[in-house]
């Protein structure tokens, strides 16, 4: 095997290990929920979340895969552009999965191919409506889950002002998971096919795969099962690290929040994925849970929580661009013979990191809501799904004074009167 097949081998696993980052990186968005609220315990939320995001494969398209494959022009899509590209996003994955960060994958991955591309060709390496329908989406995703989940919990506290709340609870816990099998088919049918865009659209620069005729890429089936089974592999690792803040941080939730917030998010990736613009599973579930939680009026949402992911959402695409750059330059200055040298041992310290990563990562366990962290407030008919903070004063006393919600979820744990559990 001569060097250059080497290389495309080498490439190929750098993109599915990437794949395998999204899935560990943004399984919480997929299982958050249910753990937070009971409805599943961790490791069958990670197994029903990674069956859903293979299930895309028989379900979803590819338009997604040609806007991510036509982000830098085919001239330009050489073995040294994805390779930098991919080092970009798998190094910002890792960065911000340590930091305990739900950032956007699919932006690290479209960040890098922008500064590998500039890095290479200037600004006629890009095609600029690729790279503007994402940078849209990161700005109409979070809106789009923050409005629907408003829009969703405020018309379930209406029709369930009423109901029964032991009767609600049931209930939604079973359609729980159904939305959260929503969101998990939508994030492995949008995320997937970023990872099969790259590896098609090398191929072609390659010349093992046909130039597109009509403008969509051509995906073998090989390609698309690899991404697949890559993204499912990732999410059954768990996230573990990044479910708190997903699931708890931004606001707390039972099952119809839950099941309001995973309905929305659900709706708008159905929606982007759809019209081919490669979002944001993490911007939008989270925009969802901080819809959730400002409709649902006895509930508090933790905005500075948010306001950090926002700003690390914002530094997503410029820092892999970054690392992307210099990646480019540190490949292509030395000879091929020495570039693939240097290829190889990346990716086998990449993969080396991760089994480190994962060995110290949190586990399934550290994620289980303990009895001594929930919330105990009473519960208010119809609103089996509606957390009350107002009805606990000890509660209410630090959220007035402008303290956070786990000072209120103390001050209501050290409150010495009797409640009926959450």
């Amino acid at each position: 095997m001569d060097v250059t097949t080497l290389t495309l081998v080498g490439l190929i696993a750098l993109a599915l290990l990437f794949d395998y980052t999204n899935g560990f990186h943004d399984a919480a968005n997929a299982i958050a929920t249910v753990v937070a609220t009971r409805v599943l315990k961790p490791r069958w939320a990670v197994l029903w979340a990674a069956g859903w995001n293979f299930a895309a494969f028989f379900l979803v398209g590819t338009a997604v895969a040609n806007t991510v494959g036509s982000t830098v022009h085919t001239e330009f899509f050489g073995p040294a552009v994805v390779f930098a590209a991919l080092l970009g996003a798998v190094v910002w994955n890792f960065t911000s999965w340590h930091l305990g960060l739900p950032t956007s994958s699919s932006h690290a991955l479209v960040g890098g191919l922008v500064g590998a591309g500039l890095t290479a060709g200037g600004l006629s390496a890009i095609k600029g409506e690729s790279v503007e329908k994402t940078a849209l989406f990161v700005l109409v995703s979070p809106v789009a889950g923050l409005l629907l989940g408003s829009v969703v919990m405020t018309l379930l506290g209406a029709l369930l002002r009423r109901a029964d709340v032991p009767r609600t609870e049931r209930r939604f816990r079973a359609l729980q998971l159904v939305s959260s099998a929503a969101v998990s088919l939508g994030h492995g049918g949008n995320d997937a096919q970023k990872t099969m865009g790259v590896i098609a659209a090398l191929l072609v620069s390659t010349g093992h795969l046909d130039a597109p005729i009509d403008g969509d890429l051509p995906i073998p089936d090989w390609v698309a099962l690899s991404a697949y089974l890559a993204i499912a592999a990732g999410t059954m690792s768990g996230g573990w690290r990044l479910v708190r803040t997903m699931g708890s941080s931004i606001t707390r939730l039972r099952p119809v929040s839950g099941f309001a917030a995973e309905t929305s998010a659900a709706v708008a990736l159905f929606g982007s994925t759809a019209l081919g613009a490669p979002v944001s599973t993490t911007h939008t579930v989270a925009g969802a849970v901080t819809g959730v939680g400002a409709a649902n009026r006895g509930a508090t949402v933790d905005w500075g929580v948010f306001g950090r992911l926002a700003v690390a959402w914002v530094v997503t695409l410029p820092a892999a661009a970054a690392v992307a750059a210099v990646a480019y330059l540190l490949t292509t200055a030395p000879p091929t013979a020495v570039s693939a040298v240097v290829m190889t041992v990346v990716l086998a310290g990449l993969v080396a990191l991760l089994v480190l990563a994962l060995r110290s990562a949190p586990r399934a366990s550290d994620v289980v809501p303990g009895d001594d962290e929930e919330l105990e407030v009473p519960l208010r008919p119809g609103a089996g799904s509606v957390i009350d903070s107002r009805g606990v004063p000890a509660s209410r006393e630090v959220l007035e004074r402008g303290g956070s919600l786990a000072e209120a979820e103390a001050a209501a744990r050290r409150e010495d009167r009797p409640r009926q559990p959450l």
